[in-house]
């Protein structure tokens, strides 16, 4: 890993991510960039969580290259260090199994996830169900949307305890979504 200050790291990981997603769009009606997505994933962090753990921060910006693009967790090592790998595999599905597993699979691992894991986890189950009370994806159906909420409901039980500040702002948009 490249040394450097910790906010060099933090920016050089930013443009990683940036051009790893560059051709992705999100799924609402402007079909906005991805990356809003994960910088914002950083950005409740540091906003309304209170983190400033640049592990912490790099893996939030991290955390879909895995699932979503070419990128290795090997190439996350060389590139971010051991530690960077080990939350983004901590958070990342595996594509390989059907979806309904990798969602019994996020519920059945959120409790035994590192504290830095839950963090991410928290953060952008967050930024997601912030996201659908805005708009529905294209695709998506209004069962599809409230399934999602109360799975992430599932989710987010297993991660509590992890940060009051996030945990609040998720059951703010939980009670607002009933």
């Amino acid at each position: 890993m490249p040394s450097g200050s910790k906010i060099s790291d933090i920016v050089r990981c930013a443009n990683f991510c940036a051009v790893k997603h560059q051709n992705q769009r999100r799924l609402n009606k402007d079909q906005t960039p991805y990356i809003n997505h994960p910088i914002g994933v950083a950005c409740i962090l540091t906003e309304e969580g209170g983190i400033n753990n640049p592990d912490v921060i790099m893996a939030a910006l991290l955390h879909d290259t895995v699932e979503d693009t070419d990128t290795t967790f090997d190439e996350i090592e060389s590139n971010f260090g051991p530690k960077i790998r080990s939350i983004v595999e901590e958070v990342t599905d595996d594509k390989a199994l059907p979806k309904m597993e990798r969602k019994f699979l996020q519920i059945e691992n959120a409790p035994k996830s590192s504290y830095e894991a839950k963090l991410v986890k928290l953060a952008d189950k967050l930024y997601n169900l912030r996201d659908l009370q805005k708009e529905t994806p294209s695709g998506w159906t209004v069962d599809r949307v409230k399934e999602y909420f109360l799975w992430s409901a599932q989710v987010v039980n297993g991660l509590r305890g992890t940060n009051k500040a996030i945990e609040d702002k998720l059951d703010e948009v939980f009670a607002s979504s009933v």
